[in-house]
């Protein structure tokens, strides 16, 4: 399993249920990385889609102990049916893909975070865990910086030394 993420500054993702910035650069990164593939997110990440609609071309699955049936998704009441979905019904590779809290309950058991850093501050009210002070996770690799939409970014794939197996 992979997370995948764009941050500011100070790790910051979101405000508002929003991203802070549109960077095409990241969109296509993103799209074409999960397309074909699983998405696991809470429901908030789904409401945030246009139309509040699942992504096409990608089984999603999302935690969500309020939601009973989303059209196009599969729902997971709690962790233990979320564990199980991914095991059992995940198609292609399982990215992570938000909101905050998915993200720290399954960065243990994601074996890279695949993460567009913006060389901005966004004013977030959502934060990533800063994976330069986590010791089991080291940046593999990182881009040359690239403009998009005005804004500064790069691409890092940073590993996870001490991947937790799946319950």
């Amino acid at each position: 399993m992979k997370a995948i993420v764009h941050v500011d500054k100070n790790w910051g993702i979101g405000r508002g249920n929003s991203l802070m910035f549109r960077l095409p650069a990241d969109m296509k990164f993103f799209k074409d990385t999960t397309t074909g593939n699983t998405v696991v997110m809470g429901a908030n990440t789904l409401r945030s889609f246009p139309g509040g609609r699942p992504l096409k071309d990608r089984l999603n699955i999302v935690l969500s102990s309020t939601l009973n049936e989303v059209p196009g998704a599969l729902v997971a009441k709690d962790e233990n049916e979320l564990f199980k979905f991914i095991v059992e019904k995940s198609e292609g590779e399982v990215y992570v893909i938000g909101g905050a809290r998915v993200y720290e309950l399954l960065l243990p058991y994601c074996d890279s975070v695949l993460v567009t850093k913006v060389d901005a501050v966004g004013d977030a009210d959502a934060f990533f865990p800063d994976l330069d002070r986590l010791k089991n996770f080291v940046c593999q690799s990182q881009s040359p910086v690239q403009l998009t939409n005005g804004y500064n970014i790069s691409f890092c794939t940073y590993v996870n030394r001490n991947v937790k197996p799946l319950p």
